[in-house]
């Protein structure tokens, strides 16, 4: 394996905590010939380990961050979650020379602190996400200087502020928003009102019991009555003071849910509520004193770049947090299958680890590596988010280029977020049944992980939603090539790739070799595109409107393109990554061997398309994906818990009884059972649970 190089410079590696000195681990850990610090450095920039560290070690030591050992009421949860964003300004976890660090050291900052929050707690990540950084980012994308007052509360806590997207009826389609804001001259104030119950603002996280200030969105109209769409509206909800609601406003919390009850979700309802005509989010648009709309597009690059940054900040925020949790089931999974114990070759011999056994190895292995090159995927396509957030924020040359370039970010943060989310929501399945009766155990945290992580799937843009919207960009890639990133530049010669076929690329590559996973995913991608265009011109042919053509079209076509769309773009980045000069030769045969795990894991799922589509005949595509894939499952195996501790982070963020780094599961669990609330005591209510003595009649 000799494309792999030597690191070129050693890192101060100090700051990263020791694991565990032997114990039940150790067999397998000194299987790897390479620090699994070393391999920590790959998968994430120093800065950013330095922050999370900083993180975990302020909230492991700080009073009001330990953790409960029984089920909390919703209420208390919402209780201590609301009193812990509070405390977080008292923390400095944020210090204010950040702020003046350029863009992308400052976004990759607040990211970093984001995934350890999110590592501790998900419901406090997502308050301070909410009740922060989306609210401010969607303030800059809309608002002007008349709105920095807000901006600055909400960093320094001054207020708890919510995103008032959502209605009861309406979710996805925006267009279909009810609540109003009709401008009134007189008064130069506009009147935000809820027409039914249907149109109430529904879901709003922090909403429910302590948000003062919620950035709503309303249909604007003029005194004429006319029209002018979605806009975002400054609405006081409650005063600050007294938590209590103002006069007009209807809001409650919607109640507990299957998880994340810290989070105090609500709904409101307004009644003629008035508030002031500043409250206008008015960057693209504003109502003179006489009650004229006024367009306003004197810089659309910034206008644009602000829109990249507002909307799609939240979903990235999602897949980092969704790779966390993705690498906590499968940390999980691997660390009790080393130590776990069950059968072995010899009737009355030694039972042998669950992890020595094939069937295991390809049900948890897949999401090992999953992790591994989906955290690197993410972290490259957050790079290039924030690229283009940069670009549109220094002039507006080269508008039509930055259109393009934000259209190709959409599809691919719109595919992969659903990618990424359902890759992480399958591991956690997988991993609580491959840890069997003690997964279920509320201590394993494999069911907090499930409930917590499951709305990701659904907020910030449905995954089937979002993946529609990924596909009708590819879609329109086939004819028309605009791909300033990158990622479908291989449709310049889609007539050649058409005509590849396995045996083809099997004379080019060998099974182990990069390339031939990505070529495979060339053609893949080229041929679905063109079904799902073909799908669609043929259902137009029939008088199908273009609504119906594209709806007939998902199943079998566009769906399977989304999934393809975002695995490919995995399996590119991973591979950039594995040849930068900090790779070693040691770490780069196992970064190649999670490669290809990932790669043949993945496309044995798009089977039936390589043989529909005559990419592959005969057998022997099918069986040599599914025999490289559990070769390089068994190969795994040796240094499987070294790249399970290069994920994992520390015990109080993992929280795991039996996923602890020291790897003394029966030590751990017997802690568990004996020490859980009330174990070993006899019931308050056991006169309800003993057998009463049966009066028999005498008749």
């Amino acid at each position: 394996m000799n494309r792999f190089r030597r690191m070129a410079q050693t890192v101060n590696k100090s700051f990263i905590p020791d694991l565990p000195k032997g114990g039940p681990l150790a067999e397998y850990r000194k299987r790897a010939n390479f620090d699994w610090k070393d391999l920590k450095l790959i998968f994430e920039e120093e800065q950013t380990l330095k922050t999370k560290y900083r993180v975990w070690k302020l909230l492991e030591e700080d009073p009001l961050f330990t953790r409960s050992n029984t089920n909390l009421p919703t209420n208390e949860s919402k209780r201590i979650a609301a009193m812990q964003m509070n405390h977080m300004a008292n923390l400095n976890i944020v210090p204010d020379e950040v702020y003046n660090e350029s863009i992308t050291q400052r976004h990759k900052y607040l990211c970093a602190v984001n995934e350890a929050l999110h590592a501790y707690s998900p419901s406090l990540s997502v308050k301070i996400a909410l009740g922060v950084g989306l609210f401010n980012n969607a303030l800059i994308a809309m608002g002007t200087e008349r709105h920095q007052k807000y901006y600055k509360a909400a960093w320094n806590r001054e207020i708890v502020t919510c995103l008032a997207i959502t209605e009861v009826s309406h979710g996805s389609n925006t267009k279909r928003i009810r609540t109003t804001a009709n401008y009134d001259p007189k008064t130069k104030e506009y009147i935000i009102h809820t027409p039914d119950f249907e149109a109430a603002k529904a879901w709003v996280g922090n909403l429910g019991k302590t948000a003062t200030i919620a950035l709503t969105f309303a249909n604007l109209y003029t005194p004429d009555g006319e029209s002018h769409g979605l806009h975002g509206f400054i609405v006081p909800i409650r005063d600050p003071k007294t938590l209590i609601a103002y006069p007009g406003v209807l809001v409650g919390d919607i109640g507990e849910k299957i998880g994340l009850n810290g989070i105090d979700n609500g709904f409101v309802m307004f009644n003629n509520y008035r508030i002031p005509h500043e409250n206008l989010l008015n960057r693209t648009g504003d109502i003179n004193e006489e009650g004229v709309y006024e367009s306003v597009f004197s810089e659309p690059g910034k206008v644009l770049g602000a829109a990249l940054e507002s909307f799609s900040a939240g979903r990235i925020g999602i897949m980092q947090e969704s790779v966390n949790t993705l690498a906590k089931a499968a940390v999980i999974a691997v660390r009790y299958s080393a130590v776990r114990k069950q059968f072995g070759p010899e009737r009355d011999g030694e039972d042998i680890p669950i992890i020595e056994y094939q069937l295991h190895q390809w049900r948890i292995f897949p999401y090992l590596a999953a992790a591994c090159v989906l955290r690197v995927s993410t972290f490259s396509l957050f790079e290039s988010y924030m690229s283009a957030i940069e670009r549109s924020q220094k002039d507006s040359n080269g508008f039509e280029l930055l259109t393009q370039l934000v259209s190709e970010l959409h599809a691919l943060i719109s595919s992969s977020k659903p990618h990424i989310t359902w890759t992480a929501r399958d591991a956690i399945q997988e991993a609580r049944e491959a840890c069997g009766g003690h997964g279920y155990l509320k201590a394993s945290r494999l069911g907090d992980l499930r409930n917590d992580h499951d709305p990701s799937c659904t907020y910030e843009g449905d995954n089937n939603v979002l993946g529609q919207q990924a596909s009708n960009w590819l879609v329109r890639q086939w004819e028309n090539v605009e791909s300033p990133v990158g990622t479908v530049d291989f449709l310049n010669r889609k007539d050649q790739m058409m005509k590849r076929t396995f045996n083809c690329v099997s004379k080019r590559w060998s099974f182990d070799h990069f390339e031939f996973a990505l070529e495979c995913y060339e053609w893949l991608l080229c041929h679905l595109i063109q079904k799902t265009t073909k799908l669609i011109g043929e259902e137009k042919s029939r008088g199908r409107n273009t609504f119906e053509a594209r709806n007939n079209a998902q199943v079998y076509a566009a769906r399977d393109l989304i999934r393809a769309y975002p695995e490919y773009y995995a399996l590119r980045t991973f591979k950039e990554r594995c040849s930068k000069p900090d790779v070693s030769k040691e770490i780069g045969v196992t970064l190649h061997t999670t490669y290809l795990i990932y790669a043949y894991w993945s496309l044995e799922k798009h089977m039936t398309s390589f043989y529909q589509g005559g990419f592959a005949t005969g057998s022997a595509f099918a069986d040599g994906v599914r025999k490289s894939l559990l070769e390089y499952c068994s190969q795994f195996k040796n240094v499987s818990v070294t790249v399970a501790d290069a994920l994992a982070p520390p015990d109080f963020a993992l929280d795991s009884v039996i996923g602890k780094a020291d790897g003394l599961l029966y030590e751990n669990l017997q802690n568990e059972f004996m020490t859980n609330e009330g174990a070993l005591e006899r019931p308050r209510w056991w006169k309800d649970a003993v057998v009463k003595q049966q009066i028999k009649s005498k008749l």
